[in-house]
């Protein structure tokens, strides 16, 4: 039998309270069901998955296994945000920018101030870019190294310096040096690199000023945001089959009707839509590749010093499943992810550190 709220007079604000608590109810449940999102999965784990190196997805839809930190300090280098755990990457990105910083440094540049990199594992991080999910994008500041070693506090809240006007989105010339012009040409020059985002406004100073060989400025891409740091992006690396790379970048040198797009109205016009979710605040292990799974459940390697590059071809510790231990099968092939002991894939000419087990407990003590 159906009873409407009309035959019971005096009862609908009981019915409608009711109504309305089972309704919350529902919502209630609902979100206990639903699936967790991925940033939140990938942003809990506080070291990397021991596994060897192998990127998965692309760069702004994926994850990877067998990352490596990048020391808080270097003799060229210091790293900032320490609180946000992104100074992870695949091995070669870590070597690459301890190479850039003595490149960089020998050019006459005082030393990188070096920003995110990835989370342990990648993935969509809580806050933030889009990409860097597979441990191959790295920020560095255009800001260079103070000449003295920077407190954790100043790591966390000194401020980058803009180095383009948001008005005219053009550089602003008391700022820009010919130093910085050499870090970006040295940083293009490595084969590595794929390309570097930088603000529309940087890459027309440099298409503006360089002279003599321009080729390198292929790699330099013109892309929103960007004025106090430029993004360093290494294409997929050997042993990740299941990496998606980026389409090449263009012959030319970059400077003509594409980057004159960028100082008409258009690129800068109101966002119509300025409350949609971005991507990452409603992605789920749904939307990412199926090894994702198999990279949170991996275990944890022993500690952060035990994944931390060293440089030079220095050997690390690192944890290791029991050799013979075979892998769970990804999409039905037990061969999704190689059972190598570690994370380190050799490419001897960036010095990538070699893998060697942790001791046991009693050794030297």
């Amino acid at each position: 039998m159906t009873i409407s709220m009309r035959s019971l007079p005096g009862r609908r604000p009981f019915l409608t309270a009711a109504l309305a608590i089972v309704a919350l109810a529902g919502l209630v449940a609902g979100a206990i069901t639903a699936e967790p999102r991925a940033k939140d999965l990938f942003g809990a784990k506080k070291l990397p998955a021991v596994a060897a190196a192998q990127s998965f997805g692309f760069y702004s839809k994926g994850c990877f296994t067998g990352g490596v930190a990048i020391p808080m300090d270097g003799q060229n280098w210091e790293v900032m945000r320490p609180s946000r755990n992104r100074r992870w990457g695949h091995p070669t990105m870590i070597a690459l920018i301890e190479k850039l910083s003595r490149d960089a440094a020998a050019d006459g540049w005082p030393g990188l101030l070096i920003g995110d990199i990835s989370q342990p594992r990648g993935g969509p991080m809580l806050t933030g870019h889009a990409s860097h999910q597979i441990g191959l994008d790295a920020d560095i500041w255009l800001t260079p190294m103070p000449d003295r070693k920077l407190t954790t506090q100043e790591r966390e809240n000194i401020s980058a310096t803009l180095m383009v006007d948001d008005k005219t989105h053009l550089v602003k010339d008391r700022l820009w040096k010919p130093m910085h012009t050499q870090l970006l040409k040295r940083a293009a020059s490595y084969p590595e690199v794929e390309r570097i985002l930088v603000n529309p406004g940087i890459k027309k100073k440099l298409c503006d000023t360089v002279t003599g060989d321009r080729s390198w400025l292929r790699k330099i891409r013109p892309f929103w945001g960007h004025d106090y740091h430029f993004h360093i992006r290494i294409g997929c690396q050997p042993g990740s089959p299941n990496c998606k790379g980026q389409e090449a970048t263009p012959d030319d040198d970059g400077c003509g009707k594409p980057l004159a797009w960028w100082f008409t109205e258009e690129p800068w016009r109101p966002n119509k839509n300025p409350d949609a979710p971005k991507a990452r605040d409603v992605m789920t292990m749904a939307n990412l590749p199926k090894q994702c799974q198999f990279v949170l459940d991996q275990p944890d390697a022993d500690s952060v010093e035990a994944v931390t590059y060293r440089g030079g071809g220095v050997p690390i510790a690192a944890r290791a499943p029991e050799p013979d231990a075979p892998l769970p099968p990804i999409n039905g092939n037990a061969a999704g992810l190689p059972s190598a002991a570690n994370a380190f894939t050799a490419t001897p000419e960036i010095g990538i550190p070699l893998p060697r087990r942790r001791p046991p407990a009693n050794v030297g003590q």
